[in-house]
C-alpha cells in the first residue's frame, strides 16, 4: 500500500517536478558557461538540482568522511555502480568540484548530453588512438586549478546488486598525473532504484569517502595496486550481499 501512495505521489507532483527542473538546470548550466562562468555553472546547478532530487524523491543521502579530501585538490574519484541514484548522491552531496567522466554515447542525449558538454565533463573516446590522446589532452585542462574527476570504474549499473570487475581505463587519469585516487562506496542506490526498475522507491543511501590513495614519491601510481586498493577499499564499506563474489 505504501508502494502504491508513494507511485501517485511520484507521477502527480515529483515527476514533473523532475522534467521542469532537469530542463531548468541545463538551461542555466548553458548560458552561465557560454557566459564565461563555466567553473561555477559547470557543476553547482547541477550539484543543487540533484540534491533537490534526492529530497524530492523521498531519498536520505548520508555523507561519511569529507574530511578526508581537501578543497583544492584535484582527485580521481572512483565509485561502485549500484544504480541512477549513484550520480545524483555524488552530484548533490559530494561537496568538491569535479567533472564526470562519461561515456561518449551520453552525449547524444537531447540537450542534457549538450549542457554536460559544455560544462566541461569529460565524454570518453576509444574509437582510435588519436581519439584517447584527445580525451586524455581535454582532462589534463580540466584537472587544472583543483578541478577533479569522478569515474565508475565497473562502467556500467550492476544487475544483481553486486559490485564487480573494475576496468583499468578509470585509472589512466591518475596514473598519468600522479593524482591521488579517492574511492567511493554507494551503498543503498541499488534498493532505490537498480538497472532491472524504472521508477524509484523511497530509501536511504550511503556515501563513504574513503582516505586518499596517494602517489608514490615517484609521481606515479602502479595500475594494478592502484586498482586492488581502490576496489579493497569500497568493498570494505559494503554489506555482504553487495560485496564482490
Amino acid at each position: 500500500m505504501k508502494h502504491v501512495a508513494y507511485y501517485i505521489y511520484f507521477f502527480l507532483i515529483a515527476l514533473p517536478v523532475l522534467l521542469v527542473g532537469t530542463i531548468l538546470a541545463a538551461t542555466i548550466t548553458i548560458i552561465g558557461c557560454m557566459l564565461g562562468g563555466g567553473r561555477f555553472f559547470g557543476f553547482w546547478p547541477g550539484a543543487i538540482w540533484w540534491r533537490l532530487w534526492c529530497i524530492i524523491s523521498l531519498v536520505r543521502v548520508r555523507v561519511y568522511g569529507r574530511e578526508n579530501i581537501s578543497k583544492g585538490q584535484s582527485y580521481v574519484f572512483v565509485a561502485n555502480h549500484q544504480g541512477a541514484y549513484d550520480i545524483f548522491s555524488i552530484y548533490g552531496y559530494l561537496g568538491h568540484q569535479f567533472r564526470w567522466m562519461m561515456k561518449k554515447s551520453l552525449e547524444k542525449i537531447p540537450f542534457v548530453g549538450y549542457s554536460c558538454k559544455v560544462a566541461g565533463n569529460i565524454f570518453v573516446d576509444n574509437s582510435s588512438p588519436r581519439a584517447v590522446k584527445a580525451t586524455m589532452e581535454k582532462a589534463e585542462k580540466q584537472l587544472a586549478g583543483g578541478m577533479s574527476v569522478v569515474v565508475f570504474p565497473e562502467g556500467a549499473r550492476t544487475l544483481d546488486g553486486r559490485m564487480h570487475t573494475f576496468r583499468r581505463g578509470a585509472y589512466t587519469l591518475a596514473v598519468e598525473f600522479g593524482l591521488p585516487v579517492v574511492p567511493i562506496t554507494v551503498d543503498g542506490a541499488y534498493d532505490v532504484l537498480p538497472r532491472t526498475r524504472l521508477l524509484p522507491r523511497p530509501g536511504h543511501i550511503t556515501l563513504t569517502i574513503h582516505e586518499p590513495i596517494e602517489a608514490p614519491a615517484s609521481g606515479r601510481h602502479e595500475l594494478a595496486e592502484l586498482m586492488t586498493k581502490s576496489a579493497e577499499a569500497i568493498a570494505s564499506a559494503l554489506p555482504a550481499a553487495n560485496k564482490p563474489r
